[in-house]
């Protein structure tokens, strides 16, 4: 035990860590699925940039001499992260230190924000399949709804509920007042559309509607390149708005928007697009000269402005 705890001690030091020590431990550390709220000891960490490594985390947590292991989740096929990840601490009173004193704090040598939440699941375990998911948009959300927040208040009535994702600026952190509930029952989902239209969540009446299914990866496969892009921006010089479907499913409600002008916000392509059908988000990825629209039907997918 004491060889083990002075192991332990050792690469929690700053000091010579590697990123592949860091994921090497993250890797073979043994975890036990936590039985109560008091046990989870494990923090998500999400938003990060593409650059973002178990060595960059550990130089950001490690002085605490607290943590276990750390883990960024990488695709399986490309290998590239995909924006998240997972710090393991000794104890929950050590992980509840660490989100309550670094969430929405600047990180280190950048202008974005840490945005941490509680895990489910720790470093270690595996995520069971357990079947599709069923998915709903909340929108107008408080400034201050979390994650947490959003899906405890639909988990209370709902008991399938997997979790909830409240979307963000990744520069500022600041939340842009929607986000996704996912169920695992159909049913559920489709009764909470219903039941929980209007209901407050925290001091706003929430505005839901259908997510777009998981299988429309025309907005993912365009939002995921432009939103991981290793190479600076082309310079856009036609000014003239373009918008084309995202593909040929019947359920995509997405349309991309392309030759956008460098300085078209997204206040103003909801406004241009708003006439045109109810819209669930509006999206400018950084430096791109596009953009991306969601409507609530698919019709107006064929206007072109």
């Amino acid at each position: 035990m004491e060889a083990q705890a002075h192991q332990q001690q050792q690469w929690m030091h700053p000091s010579h860590a590697s990123a592949s020590t860091v994921s090497s431990m993250a890797s073979s550390q043994p975890y036990t699925q936590p039985t109560s709220v008091e046990e989870v000891r494990t923090l998500w960490i999400g938003d990060l940039q593409y650059w973002v490594d178990e060595n960059y985390l550990h130089s950001c947590f490690a002085h605490t001499g607290e943590v276990i292991s750390i883990k960024i989740i990488r695709n399986k096929i490309t290998g590239q992260p995909e924006g998240y990840g997972f710090v393991e601490f000794v104890s929950h009173a050590a992980a509840e230190r660490i989100l309550q004193a670094y969430n929405g704090t600047q990180m280190p040598g950048t202008e974005q924000t840490f945005r941490l939440n509680w895990a489910s699941f720790g470093i270690g375990e595996r995520r069971p399949d357990a079947g599709p998911e069923h998915s709903i948009f909340v929108g107008d959300l408080a400034p201050d709804v979390t994650d947490y927040l959003l899906q405890e208040t639909f988990r209370a009535q709902y008991p399938s509920v997997r979790g909830a994702k409240v979307v963000t600026d990744p520069n500022t952190g600041r939340t842009k007042g929607y986000g996704f509930v996912k169920f695992s029952d159909e049913m559920e989902r489709n009764r909470a559309m219903t039941e929980m239209n209007g209901v407050y969540c925290s001091t706003r009446p929430m505005r839901i509607s259908a997510a777009t299914p998981k299988k429309t990866t025309g907005f993912q496969q365009q939002y995921a390149a432009a939103a991981k892009a290793l190479y600076p921006a082309p310079a856009y010089t036609t000014p003239p708005l373009q918008a084309l479907p995202t593909d040929n499913d019947i359920n995509n409600t997405t349309i991309f928007v392309g030759n956008l002008d460098p300085n078209v916000t997204e206040e103003e392509l909801k406004q241009i697009f708003s006439q045109f059908g109810e819209l669930v988000y509006v999206k400018i990825p950084a430096g791109r000269g596009c953009g991306f629209v969601q409507f609530g039907t698919r019709f107006v997918q064929h206007v072109k402005p």
